[in-house]
């Protein structure tokens, strides 16, 4: 990989999402209080990133496939399944088969981690457990692309290739509003629990796939412009550094709210959309050429960002056994704990992530292919999947 390809602020910001949720894992499982102060309350948030993220450069790699020579439902399942299957499935078999590694905690039925249903009905406390947000993404992954070729199939039938971003901006805006009602009419007042949230609370909202697609929307939003609106994008990434102060702004809103209410009912409709607002500021600001946060390469930050997988994977069970032969809480034994999750993330990108990356490289070809569709004239407007890419988004 070509480093000097990667842009540096998404590499920043996936590496402060890894961050975040080291902090809040680390308060949450090995020293039951906020080490790293409010960066660990509100660590969790870390996983939204993630998925505005994923949500950003998966739109971006289907809507491209799309206006090219057409898009590749075996290609594209192929590569995401080699992209994130072998390293979940070693750690997965760390669990299964290591019982110094599993500890004591109770496991869901192996059938539900395999299938990447484990966040449905998810009991706080279940071994592996943050591997709900992994099932989040993955079914995003097989829902898009049929989607996104549905709507483009039906206006070729129609021959109204205008009509296919209305659709477009109208599935996308319908799931929004459905993620926030589902979460009011789930939502119910023992929820809120002050500084905590229930059980309930989790296993209805926090965990549900249907309540929790707010952020991985809002990458595909941008996604959509990018591929779709070439002029409107042009006009926002032209003023980076003001779409920075705002994402900025409403992602310090957003934390201090989710901080001071984060499971009142206000929050549990509406924060989540507004986090995933913020953040899509923060993605436009990291891919606007004249911003700070584009340009800006902060030491070890790419470095992070390109083993975060796997330092997700691993950094709570590597913690959490440190933690009975160190203290927790002393400045070296936090030290232990960070330089230890970031080899094991490290030594898992290398035996296993990067090998297999290699592999797709090699063997599967890239999700576009001869086009087997008409797609309507609106949707070719603007770069087309052909046209060079970053590192930071193959590399997805």
């Amino acid at each position: 990989m070509n480093r000097l390809s990667r842009v540096h602020g998404l590499d920043t910001l996936r590496a402060l999402a890894i961050m975040l949720v080291f902090a809040n894992h680390y308060m949450g499982f090995v020293s039951h209080e906020p080490t790293f102060g409010w960066f660990s309350e509100i660590g969790w948030a870390g996983v939204d990133l993630f998925f505005a993220l994923s949500g950003y450069l998966i739109g971006h790699q289907v809507f491209s496939a799309l206006r090219g020579p057409g898009l590749s439902l075996p290609h594209f399942y192929a590569r995401r399944l080699l992209r994130t299957l072998p390293a979940y499935l070693a750690v997965l078999a760390l669990y299964a088969w290591w019982p110094y590694w599993a500890g004591n905690l109770p496991h869901a039925p192996w059938w539900k981690y395999l299938t990447f249903t484990l966040n449905i009905n998810l009991k706080p406390g279940t071994l592996f457990s943050h591997a709900w947000s992994l099932c989040v993404e993955e079914q995003f992954y097989l829902l898009l692309p049929p989607v996104v070729l549905a709507i483009a199939a039906i206006t070729r039938v129609r021959r109204a290739g205008g009509l296919a971003l209305v659709l477009g901006w109208a599935a996308l805006l319908s799931a929004i509003a459905a993620g926030m009602w589902l979460r009011d009419s789930w939502w119910q007042p023992a929820m809120d629990l002050g500084e905590r949230g229930s059980r309930s609370y989790y296993t209805l909202i926090y965990y549900s796939t249907l309540a929790r697609f707010d952020e991985l929307l809002a990458g595909v939003a941008l996604a959509m412009l990018r591929n779709f609106h070439p002029k409107a994008w042009q006009r926002l990434t032209s003023h980076g550094n003001w779409m920075l102060a705002a994402g900025a702004v409403l992602t310090a809103l957003a934390f201090w709210l989710f901080l001071e209410h984060h499971f009142s009912w206000g929050m549990s409709v509406f924060g989540y959309p507004l986090l995933g607002v913020a953040f899509a500021a923060l993605l436009l600001a990291a891919l606007s050429e004249g911003s700070l946060l584009h340009s800006t390469r902060i030491p070890g930050m790419g470095a992070i960002a390109l083993w975060s997988y796997s330092i997700y994977l691993t950094h709570k069970q590597v913690c959490i056994l440190l933690a009975e032969h160190w203290e927790p809480v002393d400045l070296d034994s936090i030290a232990v704990m960070i330089a230890a999750s970031i080899f094991a993330g490290w030594l898992l990108y290398f035996a296993v992530e990067a090998p297999f990356m290699s592999l797709r490289e090699r063997f599967i070809p890239n999700n576009c292919r001869r086009r087997t569709i008409d797609v309507p004239p609106a949707l070719k407007d603007g770069d087309s999947c052909f046209q060079r890419r970053t590192s930071a988004t193959e590399n997805v």
